[in-house]
């Protein structure tokens, strides 16, 4: 890469729901604003358009953010979005055939690089009854599954944040928040170290 480009700011977009946002964090926001610190570090004068919502499923996407997101026209999207899908009951066709529309005007409409970050393995967390938590995981991978399917198809960039959660959670209670659902300070600090180098690559393309 030259030096020139190493200059350029970045026109960061990110789309998704209340890990996006920072819910359960009590200083430093969520995913989203951890890697915009980062970002900036290595691209002075870079700009953050974060249109996540708490709450926000695939449908919220596509009727609330992504006009918006075309709109920021920019270099670097990050896209995380499922678990209120999940939460809705939506089928994982219904979920992927959202994401691939989401995704798919995205890429005909912007010429951003597109970072994405499956589902999280939810089943570990404490608001999770235990009787629950086989069924969860089996729907989280399904709804992965489709997520790495229209990955490969439109060449995205994938963060695996499922193996991350599935191997470090089990003995680190403190990523959740007090909440028991949303990550800590501590856990979205995790996510964003885990996001960062897919991230850097992004940028640095």
């Amino acid at each position: 890469m030259s030096a020139d480009r190493e200059s350029v700011p970045v026109v960061y977009t990110a789309l998704g729901d209340s890990t996006g946002v920072g819910v359960g964090a009590k200083q430093g926001g969520g995913y989203v604003a951890r890697l915009f610190e980062r970002i900036k570090r290595e691209r002075a004068g870079s700009r953050l358009t974060n249109l996540c919502v708490s709450g926000a499923t695939t449908e919220d996407l596509l009727r609330g953010q992504l006009k918006a997101a075309i709109n920021s026209h920019p270099t670097l999207i990050t896209l995380g979005v499922g678990i209120n899908d999940m939460g809705h009951g939506l089928t994982a066709d219904r979920f992927a055939r959202n994401y691939e529309e989401i995704i798919k005007r995205l890429k005909e409409e912007t010429s951003a690089k597109i970072v994405v970050t499956n589902i999280p393995d939810i089943s570990y967390a404490p608001v999770v009854p235990e009787y629950a938590r086989d069924e969860t995981r089996r729907r989280v991978q399904a709804f992965n599954q489709k997520i790495e399917a229209i990955a490969r198809q439109y060449q995205l960039l994938v963060v695996d944040a499922y193996s991350e959660t599935q191997s470090i959670i089990p003995n680190r209670p403190e990523f959740f928040s007090e909440d028991g659902f949303h990550p800590s300070d501590a856990g979205y600090e995790y996510w964003a170290k885990t996001m960062w180098p897919v991230v850097k690559t992004a940028i640095g393309e």
